[in-house]
């Protein structure tokens, strides 16, 4: 079996909703980590062989299958083919556990893998509605409950206060901040320039954080799922809904060394699971459990931790029952701090471990997700 290594990987800043990419088309937005990696790498278009792009409200702007279209746009031509897939907020990260096997599986040598989402322009749940589920999902299962009931109902099961919670979410928001400014993201974040009400602005910088979060300040927020006093969640605790697209270039070892590059990090092993649809949100659990199995390591032989933030209180259960520590998860800011952009977001997340394994030196790094209707991710790299 071949190895599958990232050769780079890159993302696009993380625009606010109807913030700086307001008036950017969800295409333009999703060419534009194609064009970064093509100019780090000095690849030409017919190198990749497929773009595998995630995108989890792929209808409207998003539409007609943007992985084929985001390389055209960034006007590769007609060469390279493109696919978009769909498992909710796993797309990402399930894109690139795909190109990878399918490296591994000595189908391809040079793919690239990533995501898309704006939310501003196609919001979330734009591809489907309470009709969208028949009657006979419900012979199976005894009710339909949304993310945020999913994450109430795990930090009533765990016992999480909101002090708690929240303390996670300040560290998000501070970790983000000094990471920003010590320059961790400079290689990741790639500028992008657009038109914003009729003007060329260059977008460099993420629009959500607010690294100057204290517990004071997220004590005042309301709750956004339950009434005050019988839930934990609010804005400032679950993940910023954010527009972006991010990308990895991936490819066969022998590829790699045939083109000059130099691999930055090996996917060592992927998983997904199902579980209950009803709280949802706790797959990154039996994920991470399973995904160590499987490539035969303890959590110990982990040294960095991607879990997404896409409620404070699935991060706090994932701790909790993984024995993994906090001071090595998530340690350059979350989904809390620079948004969540769906289909995107997996892509960004293994982003974020392999520059980080480059700059610490240390050697592995596990990335997971909790996704919609009870699954989880998990993906585990070595850096090379």
């Amino acid at each position: 079996m071949k190895n599958a290594v990232i050769v780079d990987a890159v993302r696009t800043p993380f625009g606010k909703r109807d913030g700086s990419f307001r008036d950017t088309h969800p295409q333009d937005l999703a060419a534009e980590p194609l064009e970064a990696l093509r100019e780090r790498n000095g690849f030409e278009p017919e190198t990749v062989e497929d773009v595998i792009y995630g995108c989890v409200s792929p209808v409207d702007e998003q539409g007609l299958n943007v992985g084929r279209l985001a390389p055209m746009v960034a006007g590769w031509g007609d060469i390279v083919p493109g696919v978009q897939l769909n498992r909710m907020c796993g797309s990402g990260q399930q894109a690139t556990n795909f190109a990878a096997a399918n490296i591994m599986a000595d189908q391809h040598d040079v793919l690239i893998a990533g995501g898309v989402e704006h939310m501003t322009r196609v919001p979330m749940g734009s591809d489907g509605d309470s009709d969208t589920v028949p009657d006979s999902y419900f012979e199976s299962f005894d009710e339909r409950t949304h993310q945020g009931e999913g994450a109430e109902r795990i930090a009533e099961e765990y016992g999480f206060s909101r002090e708690a919670v929240d303390e996670i979410a300040v560290d998000s928001q501070r970790r983000w901040g000094e990471a920003w400014e010590d320059g961790r993201y400079d290689e990741q974040v790639v500028p992008v320039e657009t038109e914003l009400d009729g003007e060329s602005v260059v977008v460099e910088q993420d629009e959500h954080p607010r690294p100057e979060t204290d517990l004071e300040t997220l004590s005042n927020l309301p709750l956004s799922f339950r009434e005050e006093g019988d839930g934990v969640h609010h804005p400032g605790n679950s993940s910023g809904i954010v527009d972006g697209s991010s990308a990895l270039l991936l490819a066969s070892e022998d590829a790699a060394d045939k083109h000059g590059w130099e691999p930055m990090a090996r996917i060592v092993q992927t998983e997904v699971v199902g579980v209950d649809p009803v709280t949802m949100l706790k797959g990154p659990i039996p994920a991470t459990e399973q995904v160590l199995e499987k490539a035969d390591m303890s959590i110990d032989d982990i040294d960095l931790f991607e879990v997404n933030e896409a409620f404070a209180a699935v991060v706090a259960a994932w701790l909790e029952e993984s024995g993994a520590s906090w001071e090595d998860t998530n340690v350059n800011g979350g989904a809390i701090a620079h948004g969540h952009p769906l289909g995107a977001t997996g892509a960004m997340l293994l982003t974020k471990l392999a520059h980080e394994l480059e700059r610490t030196g240390q050697d592995r790094a596990l990335s997971t997700m909790c996704i919609g209707f009870g699954q989880g991710i998990a993906t585990i790299i070595e850096r090379v």
